[in-house]
């Protein structure tokens, strides 16, 4: 595997890329200062043209370092903190200014995703209200683990939420994680809703694991009663990530896990239909 490379470029021709160990050359105390600071974030890589990560057309910023293992995670080299690029607050925006009147001109904006952007919470919340500032419509992808690390002003910030939601049972969440529960997922889903921010909701479809029709209508319940949850997507499971696993030496129980039927991926978006939310 590379070792850490301060000078590898921002942008990757896909988030499927494997990046490892772009920033181990960072001294652990730099780390925590900017963990603490904001100053400097840990990038996997930004991408331009995505069309599936928040309204128009948006670039990408992928963060590294997430809480979760999620069995059917397809980039597992952005759970490390330091597989990404060191890159500057000041680098970070300027990147965003480089495409802000074609991101505006196509109705479109700035994603921040990971890993998990709120494992690094101050360098995300600096980089919204910069953003702000720019005029760029912005978006979270997040697990919503760490919401509570953002105040009622930094989510404001925010113009979209996009949360990645796991379960809505203990039980199921602790197993598509292996391990980490969800009642932090839930307050911030909560908190969201009094603060009537607008939210899209991701549910990952992956035979055997997250087909069970009672726990997909307990998480469409759930959504439904936010109020403030303006769509649902159904993301079919997929093995573009599976060569991460293996390269990494990971375990990977979903080996032999095939992508869901049409049958079934049509059954599950009903049911979130059937609660009035908008499915796509």
């Amino acid at each position: 595997m590379p070792t850490g490379r301060p000078d590898a470029p921002l942008e990757a021709s896909s988030p499927f890329e494997m990046r490892v160990k772009l920033g181990e050359h960072v001294p652990e105390t730099d780390v925590r200062t900017a963990l603490r600071t904001g100053d400097l974030g840990f990038l996997h890589s930004f991408t331009t043209g995505s069309a599936v990560d928040g309204p128009g057309i948006r670039l990408v910023a992928w963060t590294t370092s997430c809480m979760f293992r999620c069995q059917y995670c397809h980039n597992p080299d952005t759970w490390t903190l330091t597989n990404g690029i060191p890159v500057s607050l000041e680098r970070s925006i300027a990147e965003i200014r480089k495409y802000a009147n074609a991101l505006k001109s196509m109705h479109g904006g700035f994603t921040l995703s990971g890993g998990e952007p709120l494992m690094q919470h101050r360098f995300a919340a600096r980089l919204f209200a910069a953003t702000k500032r720019i005029g760029v419509h912005n978006a979270i992808e997040t697990n919503g683990f760490y919401g509570d690390k953002l105040s009622d002003d930094e989510l404001h910030d925010i113009d979209l939420v996009i949360l990645d939601m796991k379960a809505f049972t203990l039980e199921q969440h602790k197993k598509v994680t292996q391990g980490l529960g969800n009642q932090e997922v839930l307050d911030f889903c909560h908190r969201l809703s009094r603060l009537r921010r607008p939210m899209w909701l991701r549910y990952v479809l992956v035979p055997d694991l997250t087909d069970d029709p009672a726990e997909i209508d307990a998480v469409a319940r759930f959504g439904a009663s936010l109020g403030v949850v303006e769509r649902v997507e159904v993301l079919p499971f997929h093995q573009m990530g599976k060569y991460k696993w293996e390269r990494l030496g990971l375990s990977y129980r979903l080996v032999d896990t095939k992508p869901p039927s049409a049958e079934l991926t049509s059954r599950t978006i009903e049911i979130f239909a059937s609660h009035g939310l908008n499915t796509v």
